[in-house]
């Protein structure tokens, strides 16, 4: 019975030890507060997503890029946060998502992993990372879990020695998400940013390369930029999850840029960045802009910060000694301007 006892109350300085880990970056008392903390019973598994999958529930995934958006996503309760190498174009400001570096995309996905404790946590392989060998891309998608804090990788394209990669990673033992269709990292060869499947042959190639991503263990693949029809072909085929970006109703579930959701880009420079088979769903950006004209506007007439932004007080009796020591220095001006403001914000 002692035994019984000592292991309990093991069982609960571990729990204890866990629940203060967990909660160790929520300040919740200092200036700046913090987030509520997140139950991780309630993370999302492999398990989950397989469960949403075999009863037809659509799963929901967006991409972030650091700790505020993936506390948004975290929040709003979406299924997959996938740290993003499109960060290159709307975090890094480039043309493609060629440029990034592993290195980079391993700041943003730490940054993601601290937001984010509920969604199923992805992290792209970038361009230059994978498509030496096997044994690089290998490397490169350890490195995405072990330094990144992510729970699975995504890789691009349909070559063999991407699907070769694709089954190297999952025998590693890390959960894979292929990518066909649109490629951003492969613009060299297609040309550009264009559309897939609209061919006979392309449209057979996206159905081939998803059933031979599936077959080389990945767990769901997204679709990128196909018409509705070819995206309804290869769904209807394959076991595992697709994931739609410009591709139609007819996926497993459906992913978005952060930035292009919520009208993030909405500025003279990206006017008309935004894809065509986005919706957005706010216009964050004309908020931004209006709400930094307001910002810049009140500190330039003196409105800003007024009584309700300027909560530190000091005492009436710690006052005259401040003003006492100012004046003993030989501050006489700081000591004048010191009185002068504590009468401001009295009358104020």
């Amino acid at each position: 019975m002692a035994v019984f006892s000592t292991v309990l109350k093991h069982a609960a300085v571990v729990r204890r030890r866990f629940s203060l880990r967990s909660m160790s970056n929520v300040p919740e008392n200092t200036v700046y507060g913090g987030p509520k903390s997140q139950n991780p019973e309630q993370r999302v598994t492999l398990a989950h997503l397989k469960q949403k999958h075999k009863k037809g529930i659509p799963i929901t995934m967006v991409t972030a890029y650091d700790y505020p958006s993936a506390v948004h996503l975290d929040t709003a309760g979406i299924d997959i946060c996938l740290a993003g190498d499109s960060a290159a174009m709307v975090v890094h400001g480039h043309d493609t998502t060629l440029p990034i570096t592993l290195d980079e995309m391993l700041v943003h996905c730490r940054a993601v992993a601290r937001g984010a404790k509920r969604p199923l946590l992805v992290g792209d392989l970038p361009f230059g990372t994978y498509e030496s060998s096997t044994q690089q891309a290998v490397d490169s998608a350890v490195r995405i879990l072990k330094e990144g804090g992510m729970d699975a990788i995504k890789l691009e394209g349909a070559s063999p020695s991407r699907i070769t990669a694709a089954k190297a990673i999952v025998e590693a033992g890390i959960a894979v998400i292929g990518h066909v269709g649109l490629t951003p990292q492969a613009i060299s060869v297609l040309g550009g940013f264009r559309p897939q499947g609209r061919n006979i042959s392309s449209a057979v190639k996206v159905v081939e390369t998803a059933l031979a991503l599936q077959e080389a263990g990945c767990f769901a693949v997204v679709l990128e930029c196909v018409p509705a029809p070819v995206a309804a072909a290869a769904t209807s085929v394959l076991g595992i999850p697709t994931i739609g970006i410009g591709a139609g109703p007819f996926c497993s579930g459906q992913v978005l840029v952060y930035h292009d959701l919520l009208g993030m880009m909405q500025h003279p420079h990206h006017a008309k960045v935004t894809p065509k088979f986005c919706k957005q769903y706010a216009h964050v950006g004309d908020v931004i802009n209006k709400a930094l004209l307001e910002y810049k506007d009140e500190v330039t007439n003196g409105s800003f910060p007024g009584p309700d932004h300027s909560p530190y007080k000091i005492s009436s009796s710690e006052v005259d000694g401040f003003l006492d020591e100012l004046k003993q220095m030989g501050l006489d001006k700081a000591a004048s301007a010191a009185a002068e403001a504590i009468q401001k914000m009295e009358k104020d």
